[in-house]
């Protein structure tokens, strides 16, 4: 048994018989090798005359393959600035402070567009054509593998000598015996069969072609899925105080961002209520205050008469409640602070949040008294105070106000009063967290000095002239979740997934042909004669041939060479 790879070695002696093979065989390689693909022939130019001819000619530069590459390598280009810059559909503010710092930029940014890059138009533009593109690609390569998948193995070449892997051997076993071990071999590999006279022909691989089908298929689900999901969401954030509640309606939300389809209608129906904070930390050694673990434990409800049930809620492990999932972000300190007014009246008590400002959280906040409270004179008044609340103080005379640890071992506040106008009734929007002061006065002590004192909880800090008093009455927990409603997530995953499965499929399942053509010799003895084919070059295809010739040759073995009888005369 004897195998040759490219054309047949017997024409090797002759140079110009070797380069008619080749040539021979490079034909008849590319004729049968244009048969297991489905896509579509290049078009060098436009069709036909006129105007429809270049619409027919632009269709099929849109509907290729390589065009289709292009556009997605765009599409991920074009995502770029979206990354880079603020958008105004995320954080308005965060576009203010970009457009001070980059004022020169302004006017070429917001003429590209590029605060709303994904709904601009050169973005819909690229989306809108990869998206025809790729239905254009798949369609006709859908067809005519179907066609395929319904076709039968075509007969074998007149020369299987000149095929890229092709081996032979004589046998004594009959040619329809052969072939029937043929068949029956190739049918156990899973290769489709057919008979044909003298020969039988098989082909496998055709899930390389369904692959690379499903993979462009699974790219248009997933820019489906993307879209849906960027027209459709919804995401918010909310500040909950231990011992309070979130319902799941706009005006609840902190801050709320949405789709440019989203309707406030979509909002699932639910609510929860914080009922505990656990958070723990790293006592000791290098990595002191280290975060351990975060875990909400919330009581929820769905709809507006749903049963309470109990969970936990912890980072990366969010709760999913009708389509929305509720996520863990951060967590802080609230102070307990009450004012009491000359008489003597609590005009506010109120756990006031704290932002954190280090890993130690360090935080510092405002409390505004914005009704009820009245000077000496009886003149109606508004105080602000600037606060700063370590949980963990070094202590008096060891340090400044800046947490040493995270838990509250040694919680300590620090504030500054002021009395005046706060400038809420303005009208614009105001930082809870921070104090205009442009229109207060800081109270003074008696020496001039601004008032300003350190409190412990249950400490008290009084306002000068008999005008109130603020006490520091204890401390809260708050933790803030982000409520999002990702519509198509679901469909995306699964496009994500079928797209790398088509892929894996289309690169490593390989198209091919096998043939087997047993005939009776001049000598009455069976010459066998096996060939493959693939779509390209792989090594794979001759050493799967010669498994299959040397399984093949189990059944029907070599036949023994003929022993040439010596004359009389030249007998010893």
């Amino acid at each position: 048994m004897s195998t040759t790879d490219n054309a047949s070695t017997e024409a090797s002696h002759d140079p110009a018989e070797a380069t008619a093979a080749t040539a021979a065989a490079d034909a008849v390689e590319a004729a049968a090798g244009s048969q297991l693909s489905t896509a579509p022939e290049e078009d060098s130019g436009p069709v036909g005359i006129g105007v429809i001819g270049w619409a027919r000619w632009i269709w099929r530069q849109l509907t290729s393959m390589r065009v289709a590459l292009i556009l997605l390598f765009l599409l991920s280009l074009g995502a770029i600035p979206g990354s880079l810059i603020p958008q105004n559909s995320v954080d308005l503010m965060k576009v203010a402070e970009w457009k001070r710092t980059h004022a020169s930029w302004v006017t070429v940014a917001e003429k590209l567009q590029l605060f709303d890059v994904y709904t601009s138009f050169w973005f819909s533009a690229i989306y809108i054509l990869l998206f025809v593109s790729l239905i254009g690609c798949i369609l006709p390569r859908t067809w005519q593998f179907v066609g395929q998948l319904r076709g039968r193995p075509p007969a074998a070449p007149r020369r299987l000598d000149r095929l890229p892997a092709h081996t032979s051997w004589r046998t004594e076993k009959s040619p329809d015996e052969v072939l029937a071990h043929a068949k029956n071999l190739l049918a156990g590999r899973r290769f489709r069969t057919e008979a044909g006279e003298g020969h039988v022909s098989a082909e496998k691989g055709y899930l390389r072609e369904a692959g690379n089908l499903i993979f462009h298929v699974a790219l248009i689900v997933m820019l489906v899925a993307f879209a849906w999901g960027k027209l459709f969401m919804s995401e918010g954030g909310k500040l909950v105080l231990r011992g309070s509640g979130f319902a799941n309606t706009l005006t609840q939300y902190d801050d709320f961002k949405s789709g440019s389809m989203f309707d406030p209608d979509d909002l699932p129906p639910f609510s929860f209520t914080l009922d505990e904070f656990d958070a723990t930390f790293e006592p000791d050694g290098p990595q002191k205050g280290t975060p351990r673990d975060f875990k909400a434990h919330v009581t929820y409800s769905e709809g507006a008469d749903g049963k309470p049930k109990k969970a936990e809620i912890e980072v990366n492990k969010p709760l999913e409640v009708d389509g929305s999932k509720v996520y863990l972000l951060g967590h802080g300190y609230a102070p307990i602070v009450s004012v009491t007014d000359p008489t003597g009246k609590v005009v506010f008590k109120d756990a006031v949040p704290m932002l954190p400002q280090d890993k130690n959280l360090t935080s510092r906040g405002a409390i505004k008294v914005t009704d009820g409270y009245k000077n000496k004179n009886g003149e109606k008044e508004q105080l602000g105070f600037s606060a700063q609340f370590v949980p963990t103080f070094a202590g008096k005379g060891q340090g400044t106000m800046l947490s040493q640890f995270p838990d509250a071992n040694f919680p300590v506040m620090a504030i500054n009063a002021y009395h005046g106008s706060l400038g809420v009734d303005s009208g614009l929007p105001q930082n809870v967290y921070q104090l205009d002061t442009t229109k207060m006065q800081q109270f003074k002590k008696e020496n001039g000095d601004p008032l300003a004192k350190m409190l412990l909880p249950g400490e008290t800090m009084e306002l000068p002239d008999g005008a109130g008093s603020v006490k520091f009455e204890g401390i809260e927990r708050w933790a803030t979740f982000s409520v999002t409603h990702q519509p198509g997530s679901g469909l995306a995953l699964a496009g994500a997934i079928a797209a790398i499965a088509g892929l894996a499929g289309s690169l490593f399942i390989q198209r091919r042909r096998i043939w087997v053509r047993a005939v009776t010799g001049k000598d009455g003895v069976t010459v066998v004669e096996m060939a493959g084919l693939g779509r390209s070059e792989s090594a794979r295809l001759p050493q799967e041939l010669s498994d299959l010739a040397a399984t093949l040759h189990q059944q029907a073995p070599s036949a023994s060479d003929p022993v040439e009888e010596t004359p009389e005369g030249e007998r010893g």
